[in-house]
């Protein structure tokens, strides 16, 4: 994600969480990002696999495929975008266990790079990618959990013959570990659906850019929700979701917090960023908790937030919105989801979702996504392969 300085607060405030592979965090699917980014504990789809694959233990259908673009930062520059392609199927006779895939690539656009003499020298296509494979399973009746395992691969370098600088990509492993609870209590005379969920992401290795000269933490991530669904009427729902994140990632010292006209300040700054930079993955996100130099105050910065609601008229059209808040000491990312979904006799179904920015001129403004998902059981049903 993109980090916006506010104009009113001063640079020693605004101190956002740096962290390596930030098109792992962009949302992949149009139905979460219409909700402002949401989908924790919202009922299981295609696209689970970002937000909470333990989702997938409960999904109605047998199987899914999903396919996601998303044109990223359109007002700036028209090559850069987001598609990801995801899904999940569910063996055996007992309907408790699901296996998931998905598929990201995030494309930097075309960049031209210019010579010692200022003319342009050569054209490179920087992306970041990723793949990964997930497993769960229900634990009960009401609760599941699952695993996941991922391959990142970051190519923002350029071989440079001329000045004998051989840059090359960053590869990376992570792990994913979440749970899911749904239960059906009844209100009046209707059965409503009340879920909560939990998942880390991103738990893994550094990202070792330049032969491992430049490390980076990957945006390693705790993200809780909770969604209730409510039938107001015969085939009308209304489900209305709540999700919180923090970055596992502590935040790098920065030269200004310390007194570096002085030797001693000078040294306590060398040492903190040395400190920083031997961390482990692991102890990184222990750190993560106690780490801010505002104290408490700056910790609860960290935490962002995202209300969002989803109408659906008998699982065939839906209509969401919502919205995102993140401090603006941390990045000022803030912005509504709007959006619609439609299927089509449960073969096919198509999400659109659109994202307003409160920001001024925020880059991310006006983004689109869409969705397209593929209903596995009910395909393989029409071709008689039952």
């Amino acid at each position: 994600m993109i980090a916006m300085a506010d104009d009113n607060i001063k640079d020693s405030q605004f101190n956002p969480v740096n962290t390596g592979v930030n098109s792992l965090m962009i949302a992949t699917d149009a139905r979460g990002a219409s909700m402002g980014d949401i989908g924790a504990a919202t009922e299981p789809d295609a696209n689970s696999q970002y937000w909470n694959p333990s989702k997938y233990a409960f999904a109605f259908n047998r199987g899914e495929v999903s396919l996601s673009y998303t044109p990223w930062m359109r007002s700036l520059v028209n090559d850069i975008f987001l598609t990801n392609l995801t899904g999940y199927y569910k063996p055996g006779r007992y309907d408790n266990q699901a296996v998931s895939m998905s598929l990201r690539y995030f494309s930097l656009g075309n960049l031209t790079l210019n010579n010692f003499t200022g003319a342009p020298d050569m054209t490179i296509h920087p992306y970041e990618m990723s793949v990964d494979a997930g497993y769960s399973l229900k634990l009960s009746r009401k609760y599941s959990m699952a695993i996941v395992l991922r391959y990142i691969y970051s190519d923002l370098g350029f071989a440079d013959t001329y000045a004998g600088d051989m840059s090359t990509g960053a590869s990376a492993f992570a792990g994913d570990i979440s749970g899911y609870f749904a239960t059906y209590p009844i209100i009046g005379r209707n059965e409503c659906q009340w879920s909560w969920g939990w998942n880390i992401s991103n738990i893994g290795t550094k990202v070792n850019y330049n032969h491992g000269a430049d490390q980076a933490f990957l945006p390693t991530n705790l993200r809780l929700g909770t969604t209730f669904k409510y039938p107001v009427a015969d085939r009308h729902n209304l489900a209305l979701s709540v999700d919180f994140n923090k970055l596992l990632v502590p935040i790098k010292p920065r030269e200004s917090d310390y007194d570096t006209s002085t030797l001693e300040g000078e040294t306590r700054f060398a040492e903190a960023l040395q400190k920083w930079e031997d961390m482990s993955s692991i102890s990184a996100i222990f750190k993560s908790f106690s780490d801010a130099p505002g104290g408490f105050k700056e910790e609860i910065r960290e935490i962002e937030y995202a209300i969002g609601a989803e109408y659906d008229y008998n699982n065939l059209f839906y209509l969401r919105t919502g919205y995102h808040h993140q401090s603006k000491y941390k990045g000022n990312n803030n912005y509504f989801g709007f959006g619609a979904g439609f299927s089509f006799n449960n073969i096919l179904t198509l999400d659109v979702s659109y994202m307003v920015a409160t920001g001024r001129l925020s880059p991310l403004d006006q983004t689109l996504r869409f969705t397209l998902t593929f209903n596995i059981e009910t395909i393989t049903r029409l071709f008689g392969r039952q």
